[in-house]
């Protein structure tokens, strides 16, 4: 684990690098993945907004892919910060979930396996997920974040693999 020196940094504000998009790319693809950026249309926004509970601050999202395996790296602001994310879906469900940057004071807790490994197998249930996810005591926004961004991978999942849909 290393300390990431950024901006944010030099304001007091903590950032810890816990793992890098290289390797969260290594660790999700046997192989090299392709990589395509989704376009966020008007209808997409909105679907986005209502996971978020904010607009998304881009017009599109880049994923990473590899057959019916799609990788995502999303920010999401936890209390105060951005904390960035990496997302692995296949078979409608997440694989796996890395904080891969956590620039908060507290809640950092959330990039523990004890934590993440609840998101294992979860797929979209309804309006939500498949599965409740148990908080951790002190980290209340950080984890409405990790859970946001979960969701958010398996709803744009769906939409680069549309096949997976009528499997389920």
């Amino acid at each position: 684990m290393s300390v990431g020196i950024s901006g944010a940094w030099a304001l007091g504000i903590p950032q810890i690098q816990h793992l890098s998009k290289e390797d969260f790319l290594a660790q999700a693809f046997a192989d090299e993945p392709g990589w395509k950026m989704l376009r966020l249309n008007r209808d997409l926004k909105k679907q986005i907004k209502e996971i978020l509970s904010h607009p998304y601050p881009a017009g599109r999202i880049r994923y990473w892919y590899q057959g019916t395996r799609t990788a995502w790296i999303i920010d999401e602001i936890g209390k105060d910060q951005p904390i960035t994310m990496g997302v692995v879906v296949e078979n409608d469900a997440i694989v796996d979930i890395k904080i891969l940057v956590y620039r908060e004071e507290r809640g950092g807790e959330v990039h523990e396996e004890y934590f993440t490994r609840q998101f294992a197998n979860v797929r979209l249930q309804g309006e939500g997920l498949s599965k409740s996810i148990d908080g951790i005591t002190g980290a209340t926004l950080s984890v409405n974040a990790v859970t946001k961004v979960a969701e958010l991978a398996l709803v744009l999942h769906r939409l680069v693999q549309p096949d997976q849909v009528a499997q389920h």
